[in-house]
């Protein structure tokens, strides 16, 4: 008796996740934001309810979750090594060019729900995505008897996907506000107070009656002995050790404004990648007690700018400002780790 060369298969479904719409659709619509600086996204939990909420809908195991999403140059963002991390989680990255676009995520969302399909590999696939590209591989995995579950993000007026892949779907399904809001937080911005405006020191002068020093006198550190002077010279002040350490400092300042250091944000990726990669690599337990911040000991902060000139590929120690910085990065990651409010007393 000859037998079917198919044999059934256990129910498996795979969640297939458009990150690029996800998080753009869910910015407009909880934070009216548009860029994703503007916002952060606790990932990890994001996807576990993603999951969960499969679970309860799906008959059958998970396969995995497959995450696509683009960088520039392909290379990955602290957020996105994180979710590479997680279990039964795959990432995909596409190409982020200089305009923003994401090139070839499309693509590999395609491939991947095609092949799973025709190896017979799920019986059904989640899809959050709202792209009319993704019809073919739609139409493709029910050609081979997999049901296509489409999932979108509750849209700020009319619609966020395309008819045609709306009305291809075996079913559909919108994540509302209520579902998502946990999970996505406006980023703080830190303010910092303006500077005290400058102190008006008495001309540069030889030292005369008033005994107003030079400025080689003042940027020496030295300030010459002042004799009694009448009334009328009272009004020209003279310097204190903290009015010539200002000045000194302002010098430093001035002799480093042509020099062009490393960029903020770049700085604070760093920040964050480090603090990723020491929580992966020393355990949440070590971490934990650097809290509660935001001072380091000195032979960890050694270490940090060790790691992040590695990062850099240069040294920071001619820019302060970017040390500063890397700093307030790698707090960042740490505070969002133990679910501490950034920036907070």
């Amino acid at each position: 008796m000859a037998t079917s060369e198919f044999v059934p298969q256990p129910a498996r479904f795979a969640i297939f996740v458009d990150a690029g719409y996800l998080y753009a659709a869910s910015g407009a619509l909880l934070l009216g934001c548009g860029s994703r600086r503007e916002y952060r996204v606790a990932a990890e939990k994001l996807i576990k309810a993603l999951t969960d909420h499969a679970d309860e809908q799906l008959l059958g195991e998970l396969l995995r979750l497959y995450w696509f999403d683009a960088a520039p140059k392909r290379q990955p963002t602290v957020d996105q090594r994180v979710i590479a991390n997680l279990s039964l989680v795959k990432l995909r990255l596409g190409n982020l060019n200089a305009q923003g676009q994401q090139k070839g995520v499309d693509a590999q969302l395609r491939a991947d729900l095609e092949a799973l399909a025709r190896h017979r590999a799920i019986t059904d696939a989640v899809l959050l995505a709202g792209d009319e590209d993704m019809l073919p591989a739609v139409e493709a995995a029910q050609r081979y008897g997999v049901r296509v579950h489409l999932w979108g993000v509750e849209p700020t007026h009319g619609s966020n996907q395309a008819e045609w892949l709306v009305w291809e779907s075996d079913t559909v399904e919108v994540l509302n506000a209520e579902f998502l809001r946990p999970y996505f937080t406006k980023t703080k911005v830190l303010t910092v107070p303006p500077a005290a405006p400058p102190v008006q020191d008495a001309p540069a002068t030889r030292p005369g009656p008033g005994g107003v020093p030079s400025p080689a006198e003042v940027f020496a550190g030295r300030v010459p002995s002042v004799r009694a002077v009448p009334a009328a010279a009272n009004s020209v002040r003279t310097p204190t050790p903290a009015t010539v350490a200002t000045a000194v400092n302002a010098a430093a300042s001035a002799s480093a404004e042509g020099r062009l250091g490393p960029n903020h944000d770049h700085m604070l990726e760093i920040g964050e990648h480090v603090a990723q990669k020491w929580i992966f690599e020393r355990g949440s337990d070590n971490i934990r007690d650097l809290l509660p911040g935001p001072i380091l000991p000195p032979v960890i902060d050694k270490e940090l700018l060790i790691e992040a000139e590695k990062e850099l590929g240069s040294s920071l120690r001619p820019y302060q400002e970017a040390r500063t910085w890397l700093r307030d990065g790698f707090w960042e990651r740490v505070y969002r780790e133990f679910g501490i409010g950034y920036g907070k007393a």
